[in-house]
């Protein structure tokens, strides 16, 4: 692996930012989609997307951490940073997309 960062390295880092944001839009919706009583959420939605965040971030910053202080890349640091956002938002997505 190359110590400087190539134009295919930060495209990746755009399409994985792409994705999160994709993800994390898609949950807003479902989310809307409920609290407008266009569908039926779980009980606990309302404060399960409160609770969620601060875990989701702390784990990003760690990670984004983890991955400055051994001396990875700008854009590794951006992919440990985007990647637990990710999951999280993609999982989020699947939970709220399965019929009910």
């Amino acid at each position: 692996m190359s110590p400087y960062p190539l134009p295919a390295d930060y495209i990746r880092t755009g399409f994985a930012l792409w994705a999160l944001a994709f993800e994390a839009q898609t949950v807003i919706a479902y989310r809307s989609l409920g609290l407008w009583g266009v569908t039926t959420p779980a009980p606990d939605e309302n404060s399960r997307m409160i609770e969620e965040k601060t875990p989701a971030f702390v784990a990003a910053a760690l990670a984004a951490s983890r991955a400055a202080w051994g001396g990875k890349r700008p854009d590794q640091i951006a992919n440990a940073w985007i990647a637990p956002l990710t999951r999280k938002a993609r999982a989020n997505r699947r939970r709220l997309m399965r019929p009910r």
